[in-house]
């Protein structure tokens, strides 16, 4: 995969992370995954992989 396409695919599983945490904490309601615990591990999990993907993408694979 080229830098660029990690940078992506980062920055949008930070995003996901971000929205489910929100979600799983009830801050954004409206869905059946608002106020559930489940919601509120897996968000924050997801967006720190995003931030990892996104980092190597910025800062290149070192050899």
């Amino acid at each position: 995969m080229a830098k660029p396409l990690w940078v992506v695919v980062g920055v949008v599983l930070v995003l996901l992370g971000l929205l489910w945490t929100l979600q799983g904490i009830d801050v954004i309601q409206g869905s059946s995954m608002s106020g559930t615990r489940t919601w509120s591990i897996i968000g924050p999990i997801v967006l720190l992989v995003g931030a990892v993907v996104a980092s190597v993408g910025i800062r290149g694979r070192r050899p």
